[in-house]
């Protein structure tokens, strides 16, 4: 009988501290859930104050914009004329890019092979490809990485003619882009200058770059690469151009006559996030432009600094 009792008291204490664990735990997860919606209101609000001022700086900018900024944790985006179709310039190395690793990955082609620089390849702008002399071998892969953080028009022309026109479209629109066209070769002047242009929108970038960032384009491995070789661009003179030296901006710019433009993912202690800016401009230079898109990423990178 005593053990019986004894039994009993063991059972019924069981209970009290199982029931009062997770009774804890309850309370816990429902502070911890209207703490943060306590604070999500917070950034959301700070978040209003934060569009306000980036209309102004649009409205205050000479030109044409397309824009489109996302705090990548809770989701919340500014955006300007996002669909507007722009001239994509060096942007356009983004996607091809990204197909250049999807063929990859479906046996198009392969990382490792090599090719040799013929005259032929070389154009005019930035890049050292046009300086080297034919026959210098580089692997595709290599060829990627300059074509994004030495954005050598070179080494687009090269990964064009090797992939084509028409695969590189179809990609585009198989990976989800709406209006990202190749009519010519990304440096093509002579035929840029006969009014056959290349387009995309700050919708399409700011899409493609988070499918990277979360880890979807193809798998998880293959964003990562875009990641890293993103985060080597040289050119800082307009996304980072304002922010801290320590800040990481995976990016890649875009420059041409007229036209000038910025996209990438900005990575702060207290939260990441994404920025697309495309210009138009009529000034004699893009400096104005390339301010523009500075300060804007400034002031998302101040909401961050105050949360």
């Amino acid at each position: 009988m005593k053990i019986k009792r004894i039994i009993i008291y063991i059972l019924i204490m069981t209970l009290f501290f199982a029931g009062a664990y997770t009774g804890v735990r309850l309370i816990r997860g429902l502070w911890s859930a209207a703490q943060q919606r306590i604070l999500y209101q917070a950034r959301k609000k700070s978040w209003s104050r934060l569009q306000l001022r980036i209309q102004n700086q649009v409205s205050q900018f000479r030109g044409e914009a397309g824009v489109v900024i996302k705090d990548l944790q809770t989701g919340l985006e500014f955006s300007y004329k996002a669909n507007k179709l722009f001239p994509s310039a060096s942007l356009a190395k983004i996607p091809v890019m990204a197909a250049c690793f999807l063929a990859a990955n479906d046996g198009k082609i392969e990382l490792n092979r090599h090719i040799g620089l013929k005259k032929t390849d070389k154009l005019s702008g930035s890049g050292v490809l046009k300086d080297l002399p034919a026959g210098s071998v580089f692997s595709v892969e290599k060829l990627i990485g300059l074509m994004i953080y030495d954005s050598d028009n070179t080494a687009a022309n090269i990964i064009t003619d090797l992939l084509g026109i028409d695969y590189l479209n179809k990609t585009f629109v198989s990976l989800g882009l709406k209006n990202t066209e190749l009519s010519r070769k990304i440096a093509d002047y002579r035929l840029r200058d006969k009014g056959i242009e290349n387009y995309t929108t700050a919708e399409d970038m700011a899409f493609l770059l988070e499918k990277i960032y979360r880890g979807k384009l193809v798998n998880k491995r293959i964003s990562d690469d875009c990641v890293k070789i993103l985060k080597l661009t040289h050119t800082n003179d307009r996304i980072p151009r304002y922010l801290p030296a320590d800040i990481t901006v995976a990016h890649k710019t875009g420059l041409e006559n007229g036209v000038c433009h910025d996209a990438g993912i900005v990575y702060t202690c207290k939260g990441n996030f994404l920025i697309c800016v495309l210009t138009k401009h009529k000034n004699s230079n893009s400096i104005p432009s390339k301010k523009f898109i500075a300060r804007v990423a400034l002031s998302v990178y101040k909401y961050f600094e105050q949360l």
